[in-house]
């Protein structure tokens, strides 16, 4: 008889390695779904997934082949024309370019001395014509370039910098363009030129 510890029986650990393996591939399948559900949507990651759900660019094509078999003059097709045969889409947006726009803007050099610096804009402002009170954005467009204007005299160089700087910047002139003209009409900012000099 010996008095040395026994040995385990060597199909144990392997089944409890092996049991471990499948839990870790079943949560990282489990990830795998619940990252392509939040990207793609609900829908589409279970298409994808052929769990169901269609494919959108297919169920369009179905859409348009069930649109070009109505009768051509059946006014009550699935889908509206403009009468020329083509789908009525989106509105079209309407683009409002400013002069550009220069300001003195406050900058602290690397003493810790504040100091005024240069900042040339140019911006265009994206709106849509079929909203209500889209009529009085262009009539102000010199009201909104001066609200543009006050706004960028507050800033600093530090306000304006990365990329979040820039989406601040958006938003703001956006607010004061939408207050300005009174209406929703104003939808994006779009800046082709932010220089600091």
């Amino acid at each position: 008889m010996t008095s040395g510890p026994t040995a385990a029986p060597a199909g144990g650990g392997g089944l409890r390695r092996a049991g471990m393996l499948a839990l870790v591939v079943l949560l990282s399948l489990a990830a795998l779904a619940g990252g392509l559900a939040a990207a793609l949507g609900p829908q589409a990651a279970l298409g994808l997934l052929g769990l169901g759900g269609g494919n959108p660019a297919a169920e369009a094509a179905a859409g348009q082949a069930t649109d070009a078999d109505a009768a051509p003059g059946d006014s009550h097709a699935a889908g509206h024309t403009d009468g020329h045969g083509a789908a009525a889409g989106p509105a079209p947006l309407t683009l409002m370019p400013f002069d550009e726009i220069i300001v003195n803007v406050t900058d602290v050099t690397a003493t810790g001395r504040r100091t005024s610096r240069f900042l040339k804009l140019d911006a265009v402002l994206v709106y849509d014509e079929t909203v209500d009170g889209a009529g009085h954005v262009a009539a102000r467009q010199v009201y909104m370039r001066d609200a543009f204007q006050d706004y960028l005299r507050q800033l600093t160089v530090r306000d304006l910098q990365g990329s979040a700087g820039l989406y601040d910047l958006k938003s703001e002139l956006l607010r004061r363009a939408r207050a300005i003209s009174g209406s929703e009409a104003p939808s994006e900012i779009l800046i082709s030129d932010l220089i600091i000099q």
